[in-house]
């Protein structure tokens, strides 16, 4: 019987929730996540929790904010200066961009707008927060040479980026 270890894929369905019990994300009503086990393709917490599971499985776990989407980090909020935002004409609350950071591409969230400028929060939306996951193993295989090298699944029909 097959279980998840590295470079298997695991298909799993899966309910994400908050502390207050509110869903946050899930698969229910889709197509189950395909993932590949090892390549840092989920929260580092819910991959220790999957690790030795086998299909037909269910788990319910909680994973702290450190191996989970990490704590707020109050240096990735900061104000702009509006004109940052040329062609821009209406920045409002709650509006993302891609920004370019010393990290490299990241997705920020407009969190305060003022006359002239514009407070950005480049944390993940869940840092910070507990992750309350309730997942059920669907099935696992072994990942392909070419999942191995690209460190995600593909979906029948290749990855759709360039090589």
């Amino acid at each position: 019987m097959s279980t998840i270890t590295a470079k298997k894929v695991a298909n799993i369905h899966y309910t994400l929730k908050n502390d207050a019990g509110e869903v946050l994300d899930s698969s229910e009503g889709q197509e189950p996540l395909a993932y590949l086990h090892g390549a840092m393709n989920l929260v580092p917490g819910l991959e220790k929790e999957l690790e030795g599971k086998s299909a037909g499985d269910k788990i319910s776990c909680v994973v702290e904010p450190e191996e989970g989407y990490g704590e707020k980090d109050p240096e990735l909020i900061q104000e702009l200066p509006r004109n940052m935002f040329g062609g821009v004409d209406t920045i409002e609350v709650g509006m993302a961009f891609h920004a370019e950071t010393q990290n490299g591409m990241q997705v920020v969230e407009v969190i305060d707008v003022e006359e002239d400028a514009v407070t950005i929060d480049g944390n993940h939306v869940l840092a910070g927060e507990r992750l309350h996951f309730d997942v059920e193993i669907i099935d696992i295989r072994d990942a392909t040479e070419e999942e191995l090298s690209h460190g995600h699944v593909h979906a029948p029909g290749g990855c759709g980026h360039d090589h």
